[in-house]
């Protein structure tokens, strides 16, 4: 481990790790990673680049703000968790993807919309010729991959192929991966904390669930591996970086528990299906573990790029735990029915529930001047605007975050029908340090979206 002390005008490297046993863990940002000389201007950290997908659409009614510029009235329904976050927040309206519909022979229009998504191609309908695009977060995984140790990450709740949901090959490939690091090489998400948390923290060898058992009794943390370099560290740093490395460090311990504690839970209630082992039965539950652990690889620059497929495109789950044992696709297919419609609004709200105690958590982590959810561009949204038709124009989609004094938030901006989604892809790139002139069907940059 390689340490600074504040006072001497040296700085702590960005990338320093606690080592010990085999085990490495990334450090936070912290205030000695800047040179004393530089103590009067603080630093801010990095930008973050993340897109969070959830399926079928979403009910435009109870989503859309009926305000343009500050949202200074009450979020509509299905926004309303986001109401104490309303200031780190920018609605976008009309911004659609042409791409995602039937221009072509396409892969159906769930396949469609979520190929397409970040790639802004449409995809091919082919057993043997799989392709999409290169996705923006790829393209900017590739440019700063010296700069992090992992280009990005890629996440996921669900897997269409576990769910017993999956059509045809080429429908599996659009409807589970968001990524693309070719066209014809999605990257499918990581859906189990465990695989998660080894990816981040060290990968053991593949066990079976009984051998997880066994070796549980003997289960170490990986800080206690690390304590001599984490008291080495904390000697040489003040007390603002003292008490940032404390709740870091705990936040991974609590992580460590979360998933001791599912696996326990999933040995009780569903033992012997063939589920990722240490995969949480609760929804929300789940998205937290995975958000917590992406938070902290965050916090720790092991990664500034991240796809979440909330759960794959197209997904019939049911939402139990709220009430609705319906399918969600089957319920997005409601002819009006406001019943049906009904149900729609409140899995439309659950998954935005889960999103606003992320932001809640990212907020709360002081970095440089500011917080991790200042430093970040998080866009929220979905492949369809309506489910029940498959419309394809006016999607769903919200920045939180304002990438680094980037982003003008707290407002709603309405663009001009049928504005390329892909624009705002092309401005996010250019803010992560990664222009393009080219970028799937972008016309040019998203103009308003920054404080100029």
């Amino acid at each position: 481990m390689t340490t600074g002390k504040l006072l001497t005008g040296k700085s702590l490297p960005r990338r320093t790790l606690l080592r010990g046993m085999g085990a490495a863990v990334a450090l936070p940002f912290l205030d000695a990673m800047t040179p004393a000389m530089a103590a009067t201007s603080k630093a801010t950290g990095p930008v973050r680049m993340a897109f969070v997908y959830v399926p079928n659409g979403i009910d435009m009614r109870n989503w859309t703000p009926q305000e343009e510029g500050p949202l200074t009235a009450e979020l509509p329904r299905i926004l309303k968790p986001l109401e104490p976050f309303k200031q780190d927040i920018t609605v976008l309206s009309n911004l659609t993807h042409n791409n995602g519909r039937a221009l072509l022979d396409g892969a159906g229009d769930h396949g469609r919309c979520c190929g397409a998504y970040l790639t802004g191609v449409q995809p091919r309908k082919s057993y043997v010729d799989i392709k999409a695009g290169i996705s923006c977060d790829q393209i900017v995984a590739n440019q700063l991959a010296s700069k992090t140790r992992f280009p990005s990450l890629e996440v996921g709740l669900e897997d269409a192929r576990q769910a017993g949901d999956c059509d045809s090959g080429y429908s599996c490939a659009y409807t589970n991966n968001l990524a693309w690091r070719s066209e014809t090489q999605p990257l499918p998400p990581v859906l189990d904390p465990r695989a998660l948390f080894e990816r981040l923290f060290g990968k053991g060898a593949e066990l079976s669930p009984e051998a997880r058992v066994r070796e549980g009794k003997f289960r170490r943390s990986i800080l206690d591996f690390v304590t001599g370099d984490t008291k080495k560290l904390q000697s040489t740093l003040g007390p603002t970086d003292q008490r940032k490395l404390d709740e870091y460090l705990s936040s991974i311990r609590e992580i460590e528990r979360q998933l001791e504690r599912a696996e326990k839970d999933n040995a009780q209630i569903n033992p012997g299906m063939p589920k990722p082992y240490g995969v949480p039965a609760d929804f929300a539950e789940h998205f937290k573990l995975m958000t917590d652990m992406i938070t902290v690889a965050f916090q720790s620059d092991m990664t500034r790029v991240l796809t979440f497929l909330v759960t794959r495109e197209g997904t019939s789950r049911a939402y139990r735990e709220i009430g609705i044992p319906d399918g969600h696709h089957p319920l997005t297919h409601h002819m009006n029915n406001p019943a049906m419609i009904e149900k729609v609004t409140q899995i439309n709200t659950y998954h935005v529930q889960q999103f606003a105690g992320w932001m809640e958590k990212l907020k709360s982590i002081k970095e440089g001047d500011g917080n991790l959810l200042d430093n970040s561009m998080i866009v929220y949204g979905a492949g369809l605007s309506d489910g029940n038709r498959h419309t394809h124009e006016d999607l769903p989609t919200l920045i939180a975050g304002r990438g680094g004094n980037y982003i003008k938030s707290g407002r709603r901006i309405v663009y001009r029908r049928e504005t390329p989604m892909s624009n705002m892809f092309m401005t996010m790139m250019d803010r992560m340090g990664v222009p393009v002139e080219h970028f799937g069907d972008a016309t040019g940059p998203l103009p308003g979206l920054d404080l100029a």
